[in-house]
């Protein structure tokens, strides 16, 4: 089975004692696919805790999978 970032960025919320929230950055960024591309990014999204630290591993670039991977649709994702 291969590595899914989003699977693991569940796991760490499902984990985490306070709420969190997305922000998103907009500074250049890549990713690599199963397949090996490269994909680049103009922007990416960060989760925090309610204090405003970053959650460690919680950074993506796709919201729709990251929606996806949640269970909650990506349009109910509040942005800052």
């Amino acid at each position: 089975m291969p590595f899914n970032h989003y699977a693991k960025i569940k796991r760490i919320l499902e984990l985490q004692e306070t709420e969190w929230f997305v922000r998103r950055i907009d500074k250049p960024t890549t990713a690599k696919t199963f397949k090996g591309e490269t994909r680049y990014f103009d922007h990416y999204y960060r989760i925090y805790d309610v204090y405003g630290d970053p959650i460690p591993y919680c950074k993506f670039q796709q919201l729709d999978l990251f929606a996806k991977t949640m269970g909650i649709d990506a349009e109910s994702i509040e942005i800052e």
